[in-house]
């Protein structure tokens, strides 16, 4: 049986706002299709395409909708003069920061192509992730009704989140997704109260292993899990030139 394919894109290092203005533009396309569909009572699968992001932002600090502003812990100002832009996000999370050498994947599915189950799909998105560390015989693992990937969940003192989640879904199209530190500076955690979470550290994959890590590696066993995770065959998309 053909497997289902996933239109994967690299967007390389782009502006939060461009990203999610393209990350909706997509959702949006799939989200009319499928009311199209609802509209001429189809009893068919809608024509909706599923995509996989790759980006790097610039330094970013998000706040989810359930978010508290009181977890930012720098005014206005010194965000300003460190060069750190903010957003209020609609995804679900509370505070995160995204910045260069870390891995954001935005994956916008159909998941009435998968299965129409957030839960299982946030445990899918966090495998990725566990086997994508287990490359690198690091073990990634799930903290006990905390989303992301942690390394240590279990020791009380020694937990430190690797990968944070966050995703949106509307009508079983999903937006926005993880974020997986990679090379990440982590001094940018110290000004935020990461996902709302006290008394616990963030880390990263050059922290854990003491050194630093080819991107595009991990980037190659991000996709290749995703595919075996999901069951799908990534599909490069070619932006032709001018």
């Amino acid at each position: 049986m053909q497997k289902q394919e996933v239109i994967f894109e690299d967007l390389g290092r782009m502006g939060y706002r461009e990203a999610w203005d393209y990350q909706e533009m997509l959702m949006q396309k799939n989200l009319a299709i499928k009311s199209e569909q609802s509209r001429l009572s189809l009893a068919h699968p809608p024509n909706t395409k599923n995509y996989f992001l790759f980006v790097e932002h610039d330094p970013v600090y998000t706040l989810g909708k359930s978010g508290h502003m009181e977890n930012i812990l720098i005014t206005e100002e010194e965000m300003n003069h460190r060069g750190i832009q903010f957003f209020k996000t609609n995804r679900g999370g509370d505070i995160t920061f995204h910045g260069h050498e870390q891995i954001v994947g935005y994956p916008i599915l159909d998941l009435e192509k998968f299965d129409t189950d957030i839960g299982k799909y946030m445990r899918n998105l966090e495998e990725v992730i566990i086997r994508t560390l287990r490359d690198y015989q690091l073990t990634g693992e799930r903290s006990a009704g905390e989303t992301g990937v942690w390394i240590d969940p279990g020791i009380k003192g020694r937990e430190r989140k690797i990968a944070a989640l966050g995703v949106r879904c509307s009508r079983w199209v999903t937006m926005h997704g993880f974020a997986l530190n990679v090379n990440t500076d982590l001094s940018y955690f110290n000004d935020i109260i990461p996902c709302g979470i006290q008394q616990k550290e963030v880390t990263s994959i050059q922290k854990e292993l003491g050194e630093k890590i080819s991107l595009d590696s991990v980037k190659q066993k991000l996709k290749k899990n995703f595919e075996m995770v999901f069951d799908v065959d990534l599909v490069e998309k070619f932006v032709a030139s001018n």
